[in-house]
Parts: C-alpha cells; structure tokens; sequence
C-alpha cells in the first residue's frame, strides 16, 4: 500500500542494456580507438607537455608575464608573476605544465568541434531543437559520470581525461557560437546578400568577424570548465596538480590538497583573466 512495488523496477534492465551498447561499442571500434588515442597523444598531448616541462621556469614566469600586461595591464602582470612564483616555490611546477598541457589540448578539440556545431545549430532550427536538450544533458550530468565511458574506452592515462574533459567543457563553446551567430543584425546580413555575397562568404566576412567576441567568450567558459575536471581527471591517471589534490584526499593531507588547490586556482584566474582580456580587445 506505501512502498513501490519491486516488481515494476526495471532499472536492472536499462543498466544492463546500456552496458552491452558500450561492450559493443568498446569491441567493435576497438582499431579507431586506439588509432585515436595515438593521434591526440602524438599530435597535442605529448608535444604540449613536453615543451611546456621544457621551457625553463624563469622563462614561463616572463612569458606569463608579459603576455598578461600585453593583454590585460601592468597590474595584473605582476600579479601572475607572483602567482608562477609561488607556484614554483611550492614545487608544482612541473605538474602545473602538465595540467596546462591537458586544459589546452581540450580546449583545441573544443574548439575545433564547438564552433562548427555552433554554426550549424544557428543556420538550421531543427538541429539547434534537436541540440538544445543534448547540450542540457551534458551540462547538467555529473561530471564523475564521463570518466566512466572515457575509461573503458581508453583505459587509464591521459586521452580518457582528455576526452571526459571535452564532454564537459564543449557545451558553452556550442551554445555561445550559436548565440553570437544568431544575434547578428539581420540587416546586415540582407546588406552583404544584396551585394551578391555567397552563404559562406556571408558566414566567413560578416556573422564570424561580429560574432567573435560571444565567441572568444565561449572559448574563456570552455577553458575554465576544462581547468575544473582537473581533479576528476587525475583520478583515471592523468598527472597534474590533480594528482596533488587527489593524494591529499586519500592521504587526508590537508596542507597537500590546500597547496594543489591554489595552484589550481592561480592557473585559473591567469587564463581567466588573458582570455578575458583577448575578448575585449576583439569587441
């Protein structure tokens, strides 16, 4: 009379059938997995990681720097010097470039595939009904929960991060792609048109150039996003300041997992605020 009745749960049934579609998925594109796991160590991690561990720590200091006051100003240049010092002084260094390398490799990918389906979804109104409700997923479903089919897929290592981090950081760069191609002036756009402009001469001179700034803004909420899952990440072994943090989790070192936290948050508010700053310049 109160309780559920037991016999109409079927949630047994759906975990066991979306774990054959993923077996399936795992056996039967096992050669393109793999074939894609060498491309992004080869092609981004592995070249991003080692020449971010190769520059020496003098040099990532000024180059922070000065890219900082070229972008933002003076202030907060020093400020970001201050903050690689102390990053280096607590000996983080090296796992910082590590997670940089992971953040911006996803951030690329973001990039490379955000953008294109942002146009899409605001050239064609089904597409974007149809992306609307798959982006509310993504956003809304818990982060741990990429790691697992990222995992199986890739196994331990830092693609499967790469990967789980993509799916949680894409969403804003498809939705703001959208929205600054969407909020061109039409009149505008009858304007290039009446001149003779082809579709995607109007895409290329007219709603890109305007759009780029919601654009360059997507870019910023990507890149904080991805910085986000750098704890998550190290949990299925991708090295970084994650690991830091994980370690102080597991060991209950709180001074560890304090000291990998404000590095995190160092590299956050450095790329927050030089994205931010590329953004404005662009308006």
């Amino acid at each position: 009379m109160f309780d559920f009745p037991e016999s109409w749960i079927f949630a047994w049934d759906i975990m066991k059938f979306i774990d054959g579609i993923v077996d399936w998925v795992v056996i039967t594109f096992e050669p393109f997995f793999h074939a894609f796991n060498i491309f992004i160590l080869r092609g981004f991690l592995v070249p991003f990681s080692d020449f971010l561990t190769w520059i020496p720590w003098w040099a990532t200091i000024l180059l922070i720097g000065l890219a900082s006051w070229r972008v933002v100003n003076r202030r907060f240049a020093l400020l970001s010097v201050g903050f690689m010092l102390i990053i280096n002084l607590t000996g983080l260094h090296e796992l910082s470039m590590m997670t940089l390398a992971i953040t911006l490799t996803s951030t690329i990918l973001c990039v490379i595939m955000g953008i294109p389906l942002g146009i899409f979804a605001a050239r064609s109104n089904w597409f974007n009904t149809l992306l609307k409700p798959i982006l509310d997923g993504m956003q809304t479903m818990p982060s741990f929960v990429y790691l697992i089919p990222a995992l199986m897929i890739f196994g331990l290592g830092k693609t499967p991060a790469v990967m789980a981090t993509v799916i949680y950081a894409i969403p804003p760069m498809i939705r703001l792609t959208n929205l600054g191609i969407r909020q061109v002036d039409p009149q505008l756009m009858e304007a290039s048109l009446s001149f003779g402009t082809t579709p995607w001469q109007t895409l290329r001179k007219v709603q890109i150039p305007l759009a780029m700034p919601t654009i360059l803004a997507g870019i910023n909420q990507t890149i904080m996003m991805a910085l986000s899952m750098v704890v998550l990440a190290s949990m299925i072994g991708a090295k970084g300041v994650g690991t830091e943090v994980l370690a102080g989790i597991n060991r209950l070192e709180v001074g560890r997992g304090f000291l990998g936290g404000i590095a995190i948050v160092f590299l956050a508010i450095i790329l927050d605020r030089i994205s931010q700053g590329i953004a404005k310049k662009n308006q």
